[in-house]
Order: structure tokens, then C-alpha cells, then sequence
């Protein structure tokens, strides 16, 4: 099962490091990562979106992270309430015939074309990981030629 964790860190250099080789050395994966810096400078917000097959290892986790001298904070999202979100640029095949149906589906969506050309159109959205799952789904009709995704956000 994938967990959204939620890490605060003093912003230094071989903090990112540290924490992956936490998770390499026990076998966890980071299935998303996104890391920027708060309001305050000296501090990082990083949301990782961990597989975890049970309590007990998301558990471990936590306790793991606790333990590096960097860390501030660990807030797990898993039972709590909150949003969260994910941007990505999608480029799809386009052309003027279809413009109407390509608009169309992105109507439907948190979508937008940021940067089209003859043959290919840039589109950018944002959404839980449903309405991403399916916008792609929608997109693939065009033929999906690149996809870039962020890592996940989430906020309590």
C-alpha cells in the first residue's frame, strides 16, 4: 500500500542523501518525491509517497526518519484528512482537426495547452492521483508522446 509521508528537515547540504540512503538501506522504495524549501530558508518540506505492505513497516519508516539528526518533523497523511496533488506536462500528437476534442477533454479536467505547434501540443494539469490516472486515460486517444510528473504534494 502507498503512504504519503510529509518530512520537515533543516534545508543543508546531504540531508536528500541521507534520508534515500535510509530507505536503500532497508529495501523501502520511494514510489514520489517532490522537496522545496519553506517560508523559512533553513527549512525543506519534503512529501514522499512510500510502499509499505503494512503498519509495522510504515511504522519503522517513521522511526528511521525520526533518528537522522535532520529531521524536525513527520506527519503521515495516511489517516488524516488532506489534499493533495500533482502537476504534469503531457505531450500529445495535435492537430487543427482535432483541437475541438482535445479541448474538450481537458475542459473536463484541471488541464490546460501551455505550448502547441503543428504536430504536438504541451498540456499541463494538476489533480489527485484519479483525476491524473484519468486524464491519461482521455489523452491516450491523441497518442501520448511524453509524460513528465512531479511528485506528489500534500497538505493537512
Amino acid at each position: 500500500m502507498r503512504h504519503t509521508i510529509s518530512v520537515l528537515v533543516e534545508n543543508k547540504p546531504g540531508v536528500l542523501a541521507r534520508i534515500a540512503g535510509l530507505f536503500s538501506a532497508r529495501g523501502y522504495n520511494i514510489a514520489s518525491l517532490a522537496v522545496s524549501e519553506t517560508l523559512d530558508p533553513t527549512i525543506s518540506y519534503m512529501t514522499m509517497v512510500v510502499e509499505a505492505e503494512d503498519e509495522k513497516i510504515l511504522e519503522q519508516i517513521k522511526k528511521q526518519l525520526n533518528k537522522l539528526i535532520d529531521v524536525i518533523s513527520i506527519t503521515d497523511f495516511t489517516k488524516k484528512e488532506h489534499v493533495d496533488r500533482e502537476l504534469i506536462l503531457v505531450k500529445v500528437n495535435y492537430s487543427a482537426k482535432e483541437k475541438a476534442n482535445l479541448e474538450k477533454v481537458l475542459k473536463k479536467f484541471v488541464a490546460k495547452i501551455v505550448r502547441h505547434s503543428t504536430d504536438t501540443a504541451i498540456i499541463e494539469a494538476v489533480g489527485d492521483q484519479n483525476q491524473i490516472k484519468q486524464l491519461l486515460e482521455n489523452l491516450n486517444q491523441f497518442g501520448i508522446k511524453e509524460l513528465v510528473r512531479s511528485g506528489r504534494l500534500a497538505v493537512a
